[in-house]
């Protein structure tokens, strides 16, 4: 039952940090892929996953937004931070791998070197010396390997706890844990540190929403597309024409 709850906190609050704090060059990016995503998105499950959203809503009110404003009231800055570092130095090795999978080896390079001087150098990842050093942070998971490989991403769903996924996107997680039961751990950390530093925003991207749950919905699928795109925006070829 331990475990049981672990995974479902931890894919909660990793649910809630597919809809990140974009930056506005992000933004516009994602404007570009809205159309293509949503002619993809499936949901046949929707009248069910309403029910399940308005759930995870309830319980983010009563439970972990307190839980949240808590943590942030009495932890100061200096600590947060390193809890944070912390927390995401523990995924390198699962974008490494994620990465090597999509014939990425420069990124699986740069994860691994993160993770030995952040572990190392870093006081196990409580700083983040290789980033201050150049090399930044470029998460990636089985996902988005096999998004890259042209995997569609299924049916939209949305669980109890562990709020909008799809079903390549579950998939991949079960998996990494499956092979590395310390990811869920990991995850938990990671996911609600970040959270915490984004919650203003997530809540901003749904409070004035005619329909939250679309907007949930869309943006986690134009989000993961765009991770799986590097960023890159896909533009439509346009022939040439003749003065004339």
């Amino acid at each position: 039952m331990r475990m049981l709850k672990y995974l479902f906190f931890i894919a909660f609050f990793s649910s809630m940090l597919s809809l990140p704090a974009l930056a506005e060059d992000e933004k516009l990016a994602l404007d570009d892929t809205e159309e293509k995503t949503e002619e993809k998105t499936s949901d046949p499950l929707e009248g069910l996953n309403r029910v399940t959203s308005g759930f995870n809503s309830l319980f983010r009110t009563v439970i972990a937004d307190p839980i949240i404003t808590t943590y942030k009231a009495v932890t100061p800055d200096p600590i947060e931070k390193g809890i944070s570092n912390f927390a995401r130095n523990l995924t390198e090795p699962v974008t490494a791998a994620s990465s090597l999978l999509q014939g990425d080896t420069e990124n699986a390079s740069n994860a691994m070197g993160r993770f030995f001087i952040n572990t190392t150098v870093g006081i196990g990842g409580l700083n983040d010396t290789a980033g201050e050093h150049g090399l930044t942070a470029n998460q990636e998971d089985l996902g988005q390997a096999a998004g890259a490989a042209g995997m569609g991403g299924g049916a939209h769903i949305v669980l109890p706890f562990f709020g909008p996924s799809n079903f390549r996107d579950a998939t991949g997680d079960v998996l990494t844990t499956l092979v590395n039961p310390l990811h869920t751990f990991t995850s938990a950390a990671n996911a609600s540190t970040s959270y915490a530093e984004n919650r203003e925003e997530l809540d901003a991207l749904t409070k004035d929403s005619v329909d939250p749950y679309v907007v949930e919905r869309d943006a986690y699928e134009q989000n993961r597309q765009y991770k799986i795109d590097n960023g890159e925006t896909q533009f439509i070829d346009i022939p040439d024409f003749e003065d004339d």
